[in-house]
């Protein structure tokens, strides 16, 4: 298909040479005006505006520069005329914005260089080019991008294009000559396609008829051989797959017992079935499936008709169940029923070949050797040469087949029965009185079933084959083979442990083949040897899939490799050379740097004119595709002037912002006032929690606890600890702090009545100054100038109030305390003994307490202030010791 394509096109192609007009060629952000050729790309046009362009490959936007293009983007009547290759949308069609100018999938060649006259195009093939070469007249090549097309150029060498090549005579001397196509795919399938498929721009592999699978490797059902032919007419199924031989394994069967409900008879074009003789319906409806009155089922799975006589037997043993009239059960044989003997009216037993006649015997018919009566019909036993069928007695042929029948006789009973399980049809070799049934063979079956020995069975047994003339018979093979196929002499299966390849008795396999349970099996047809049937078990490669990689077999490197024939492997590329055809930088077939262009295989500098670049994908300057005059001067061949060739846009414009740009600035805006409310909140739960924290502790409440707290406890439980709890407070210790209160309230109203007197200022220091060791500091309750003492609750707890202690009158008798002057003499000083240990070690009066003492009217007797009061008998003072 590809051939008769490409070998139409190329030659009207390469007839037809169009002539150099003056033209505008554009790409994206250039255009030049000037002279050429070149048909590659879309032609642009818009109504009011007088000038057409030509657009190269690329992608177009309205923002594209200059003015001119800019213009006829944006025009309303904008039209585009795409050249050959490029007819995505019909001729005359509406410009929409992004416009993209690409060659569809396939290569087009052009007669002269630089893509200019009349190109033709051919898009990928659905099927292998195969082997075959098709002739390439032309001067440049364009390819479509991911597009790779293997050629072969004069001295037979092939070649791997990759990319357009504006002048073919600027290829390196590998790729030089007459080019002729091998073959064209996409490079999109991963992985790649085996020889049978060929991929496709969609990156799947397209598989010919007969072909399956991801990479089209292997036939699909009823398909064999490297070509994967469909099985031989005839045949449901044939030794198929890629690697098979074809030959027919289950032949057609015309009108199967199954097509008719049927299991042991044959089917009618009628869709009616006939059983074969002994076999009936069965109850459940099947037909042909039980034996019927007469016959039993015996160990073979035929229906054998009962013994003479008998009118019913069981299965299996043939046992009689119901006599026939005029016989009885054998007392000896219960197979066997015998007929009542013959007797005169006058008692007299009448002998074989006679019958009783009232008063006398009277002969039988020549046909019985005993009888009921004159005539054959009265037969019981059939005379010599004859057998019981229907009540009467027939003849046989030769082969021992009853007359008017398909039946057999049978010697022992005297009677005609059945052939056998599955024949239709059955005889004796010379068949005579001494026969037996057990030596009839058969000469039909049923549908499905073949002869093999004289039986009717499935499948032929492994030693012989089906002869074709009849697909029957099962002969026999010839001696060198323990199975064949289509005759005796093609072996499957060689004897002596030879090989069979091809039906021969080999004593290796050929290099195209590998040996599989005795068999030579043909290799993929990927591979030249293998050491398996898959497409990625090839040892080695053919001409057409030289690569080895990973197992099989490919058509090409990656693009910036070549095949080294040498080594069998892939070789990179110099540098300078995006694809090539061999070592070094003389063999590029493209360059890959874009200011570079290719020049007798070399890539050299491109020294575009005009400011022109080289154009992305073509591999030539823009200036070399369009010839600009050197002056226009002001004769017939000078260019029209067309404004807005060099002018970029000169108006902006501002792009409306599109729902979706909207919506993501409206979800931004409410994600950064989420953020920053959810930042506030957490500093402020945070400055909460830390004042509650210091409210707590300054009026010592219980502390909430949080989860590192629980996760303490936890582990505690976890690992047996527990919590050291404070030790309870003795008694002792209790009373100890109420004196030490009442001692810190005597102690203040010493002061205030020492401060209260007439007397100058005491150069001494105060009471106030003055901590005895082990007792509490209470500087905030006996602040100087205070005029109340302190508080119950600092008195009892020894510890300050948080907030303003209430005021109190100033006790101005001191003899009202119960420490009084009257009690300081019976007083007896002593200290608290807590564990036996002192907590508060008796020190000697400071100097502010000497004085104190110096001036009271009795003098206290120790500077500790811990009374002992009288005894005054049953008190509940709780300083009493």
């Amino acid at each position: 298909m590809l051939s008769s394509i490409l070998t139409a096109t190329f030659a009207f192609g390469a007839s037809v040479v169009a002539q150099s007009s003056s033209s505008v060629v554009c790409v994206a952000g250039q255009c030049l005006q000037g002279y050429s050729n070149t048909t590659l790309g879309a032609t642009l046009s818009a109504s009011g505006i007088s000038t057409d362009v030509l657009l190269l490959p690329g992608q177009y936007t309205s923002t594209t520069n200059p003015s001119l293009l800019h213009e006829l983007l944006t025009s309303s009547s904008a039209s585009l005329s795409p050249s050959t290759g490029f007819a995505n949308s019909s001729a005359g069609s509406s410009v929409s914005l992004p416009l993209n100018i690409a060659l569809q999938p396939g290569i087009a060649i052009y007669p002269q260089t630089f893509y200019s006259g009349q190109g033709s195009y051919s898009s990928l093939p659905t099927s292998p080019v195969g082997n075959a070469s098709i002739p390439i007249t032309a001067s440049s090549v364009a390819l479509s991008g991911n597009v790779w097309a293997a050629v072969s150029a004069g001295s037979n060498s092939r070649v791997i294009l990759w990319n357009s090549i504006p002048d073919v005579s600027q290829l390196p001397s590998t790729a030089s000559g007459s080019l002729s196509l091998l073959n064209l795919q996409s490079s999109s399938c991963s992985p790649p396609c085996s020889g049978n498929g060929v991929c496709s721009a969609a990156g799947t592999c397209q598989c010919p008829t007969g072909f399956t699978g991801s990479s089209c490797e292997s036939c699909a059902t009823g398909f064999f051989g490297p070509e994967c032919q469909a099985c031989p007419s005839g045949c449901t199924s044939c030794d198929g797959g890629i690697s098979g031989t074809g030959r027919c394994l289950v032949p057609i069967v015309t009108n199967p017992p199954s097509s008719c409900n049927c299991i042991n008879g044959e089917c009618g074009s009628n869709g009616q079935c006939t059983c074969i003789n002994g076999w009936t319906s069965a109850s459940n409806g099947t037909q042909c499936a039980a034996c019927a009155s007469g016959f039993f089922l015996d160990t073979s799975g035929s229906c054998e008709i009962c013994q003479l006589g008998c009118a019913q037997c069981a299965d299996g043993s043939g046992d009689c169940i119901t006599c026939n009239t005029g016989f009885t059960q054998d007392a000896n044989d219960r197979t066997k029923c015998d007929a009542t003997q013959q007797t005169t009216s006058g008692g007299t037993v009448c002998p074989d070949g006679s019958y009783s006649a009232g008063s006398t015997c009277q002969t039988c018919s020549p046909l019985c050797q005993t009888c009921t009566g004159p005539n054959s019909n009265n037969c019981v036993i059939c005379g010599s040469g004859t057998y019981s069928f229907n009540g009467s007695c027939v003849t046989t042929s030769s082969g021992g087949v009853c007359q008017g029948s398909n039946l057999i006789a049978n010697n022992n009973k005297h009677e005609c029965d059945t052939c056998g399980p599955k024949c239709t049809s059955c005889q004796i070799s010379n068949f005579n009185v001494a026969s037996t049934v057990d030596q009839a063979q058969c000469t039909g079956c049923l549908p499905g079933f073949v002869l093999s020995q004289g039986k009717c069975v499935a499948s032929c047994p492994s030693d012989t084959f089906l002869s074709p003339q009849d697909n029957l018979t099962c002969t026999a093979c010839s001696s060198s083979c323990t199975s064949c196929s289509g005759s005796a002499n093609f072996c499957l299966t060689c004897a002596n442990n030879l090989l069979a390849s091809d039906g021969q008795c080999v004593n290796s396999c050929p290099s195209n083949t590998f040996s599989s349970s005795g068999n030579c099996v043909s290799c993929h047809p990927d591979c030249a040897t293998c050491s398996g049937g898959s497409f990625n078990q090839c040892t080695s490669c053919n001409k057409a899939l030289p690569v080895p990689t990973s197992g099989r077999c490919l058509a090409t490197c990656s693009q910036n490799q070549y095949f080294d024939t040498t080594s069998s492997t892939c070789e990179s590329c110099d540098g300078s050379c995006a694809s090539c055809s061999g070592a070094g930088p003389n063999s590029c077939l493209a360059c890959s740097s874009s200011s570079q262009v290719l020049r007798g295989g070399t890539c050299t500098s491109a020294n575009c004119t005009s400011g022109s670049s080289v154009v992305p994908g073509l591999g030539a300057c823009l200036s070399e595709l369009v010839v600009v005059p050197s002056s226009s001067g002001t004769s017939s061949g000078a260019l029209p002037s067309i404004t807005g060739l060099s002018t970029p846009i000169t108006t902006t414009t501002t792009q409306r912002l599109q729902w979706w740009e909207i919506l993501l600035m409206a979800l931004g805006c409410a994600f950064i006032f989420v953020a920053f409310l959810y930042c506030w909140r957490r500093r402020a739960r945070k400055q909460r929690a830390k004042d509650t924290a210091a409210f707590a502790s300054a009026k010592a409440l219980p502390h909430k606890h949080n989860w590192r707290w629980r996760l303490a406890r936890f582990g505690e439980k976890l690992f047996g600890h527990s919590r050291r709890e404070p030790l309870p407070e003795s008694e002792e210790i209790a009373l100890w702090k109420l004196r030490a209160a009442e001692e810190a309230r005597h102690h203040t109203e010493m002061e205030k009545l020492i401060g209260g007197s007439s007397r100058s200022p005491s150069p001494l220091p105060s009471l106030h100054h003055y901590k005895r060791r082990g007792s509490h500091d209470y500087s905030d309750a006996h602040s100087s100038g205070r005029l109340s003492a302190g508080s119950m609750y600092s008195q009892v707890t020894g510890m300050p109030r948080t907030g303003p202690e209430p005021r109190q009158p100033v006790k101005t008798n001191p003899l009202t305390s119960r420490f009084s002057t009257t009690t300081f003499g019976s007083s007896v000083c002593k200290k608290p003994s807590v564990s036996h240990h002192e907590l508060t070690p008796h020190m000697p009066p400071t100097d502010a307490e000497a004085y104190a003492a110096s001036v009271r009217q009795s003098p206290e007797p120790d500077t500790s202030y811990w009374i002992t009061p009288t005894n005054t008998g049953g008190s509940r003072n709780p300083f009493r010791k």
